[in-house]
């Protein structure tokens, strides 16, 4: 298959085509990714988002990658729904580091009525900054959906983690068509998509290839697609998976850039394990965003100035966003701390 063929937008993919994708030589399969990437990006532009955990903890979902379900013993301390002056406060410092999108995370199975109004003065107060905002707050429904977009949320962050056939083994207490429900929700409400996968969780080629396939054949395909390798944690069912092959790992970026050629591929977690020398190849194959800052939620992530030594090592510029000036956004940041301050929504949230 050629490049040119590949970069245009399907939403057909079979699994005989990804597979083949896959099994290409390493060298060919990085050429068209590249190949690809370079019709739709500037090739030496990467996004960067900063995330924040705004509740850690205590989720009472079964996933078993994951430190903060409730139903694994992994020493996480719990913490309540975080107060939104110190979430703005976070904002603020992930703006002075250079971040363009700031993505906030809670732990739940979904959000309450009780702490929705919070959530969405988070939104309104990061969205003031001039930051992107983005959220992962579980299953939304309807309801919830739309007061997101209201509130200005760009992107929503729902993964579908794995193949639906293989997804059973790894999660028990949601669907995979409640992912993909939330997914629908998000898209009606005029929101973009975040929604990616895992590897490294026992899952075959076949896993990866219909991962893969579940996300470009969605109607429209996600604008970011993360692509997590497995940080195993002592304590969750899948401590002591095998690692990812690095160079199996570079396969999977380069096959989502080829199938969802103007989608932001993300490299995710996991970064912390990776040198410099994958990184690079990471980015070669298509990989035209990541997390910046020192914590990935619960997990450790590459610190933001060897972030930017190895972007300055390899000629890479962070991704700009059309901006107001930067007097005008550090009054936008003022007035939302000050408004906060003012505010009841200032105050724990947990405790309202």
């Amino acid at each position: 298959m050629s490049a040119t063929a590949a970069a245009h937008l399907r939403h057909d993919w079979t699994l005989a085509e990804v597979k083949a994708l896959f099994e290409q030589p390493f060298n060919d399969l990085l050429f068209q990714a590249q190949s690809v990437h370079r019709a739709h990006f500037d090739a030496n532009r990467v996004q960067v988002s900063t995330l924040l955990s705004i509740k850690t903890g205590a989720c009472p979902e079964d996933c078993k990658y994951c430190p903060q379900s409730g139903h694994y013993n992994t020493g996480l301390d719990k913490e309540k729904l975080l107060e939104v002056q110190k979430v703005l406060e976070a904002a603020a410092e992930a703006k002075a580091i250079g971040s363009t999108r700031f993505c906030m995370g809670a732990a739940w199975k979904h959000p309450s009525a009780k702490d929705m109004p919070y959530v969405l003065e988070m939104v309104k107060g990061v969205k003031a900054m001039g930051l992107e905002t983005c959220m992962t707050l579980g299953k939304l429904d309807q309801e919830q959906t739309a007061a997101l977009a209201e509130a200005g949320l760009d992107y929503y962050n729902h993964n579908l983690d794995t193949s639906p056939e293989f997804y059973g083994n790894i999660i028990t207490t949601r669907t995979y068509g409640e992912r993909l429900q939330t997914l629908a929700y998000v898209r009606d409400a005029g929101m973009k998509i975040c929604s990616g996968g895992i590897l490294g969780m026992g899952e075959s080629l076949d896993d990866r290839a219909g991962l893969l396939i579940q996300l470009a054949n969605l109607p429209e395909h996600p604008e970011s697609v993360p692509i997590n390798m497995l940080v195993k944690v002592k304590g969750t069912p899948l401590a002591e998976e095998q690692d990812v092959d690095p160079f199996d790992f570079i396969r999977m970026l380069a096959v989502a850039r080829i199938m969802m050629p103007k989608s932001h591929v993300r490299l995710s977690a996991g970064r912390e394990a990776m040198n410099e020398q994958m990184q690079a190849l990471a980015f070669f194959a298509g990989a035209n965003s990541i997390f910046y800052g020192e914590k990935l939620l619960t997990t450790a992530n590459p610190q933001a100035d060897k972030d930017m030594q190895l972007f300055a090592r390899l000629g890479i510029q962070p991704e700009e966003r059309q901006e107001h000036a930067d007097e005008v956004h550090q009054a936008a940041i003022e007035q939302a701390l000050v408004e906060q301050r003012d505010s009841k929504l200032f105050y724990n949230a947990a405790s309202a």
